[in-house]
């Protein structure tokens, strides 16, 4: 099973991840934040809050979540961390 056991929250709604595998990547979620309570996130102050869940997915504080296959089967992004 995929799992992230890093992240970085970036410009313009991107976040780096590192999986346990070892694999990096860097992932633009904006398509992702423009409904409902994830529209909340396009502020970039509440975006920066994410964090890794126990199941190895990423999480913000209102309750909406990536799991770590569906991040692992994005494309990723130039990996700039920034």
């Amino acid at each position: 099973m995929n799992e992230v056991i890093e992240i970085q929250a970036l410009q313009d709604h991107n976040i780096w991840l590192r999986f346990k595998d070892g694999e990096e990547k860097t992932v633009n979620l904006r398509p992702f934040l423009d409904k409902g309570f994830t529209e909340e996130l396009l502020d970039n102050s509440k975006f920066e809050k994410v964090f890794i869940e126990p199941g190895g997915g990423i999480v913000w504080e209102n309750g909406y979540d990536f799991c770590p296959n569906f991040l692992k089967e994005l494309k990723s992004e130039p990996n700039e961390l920034v």
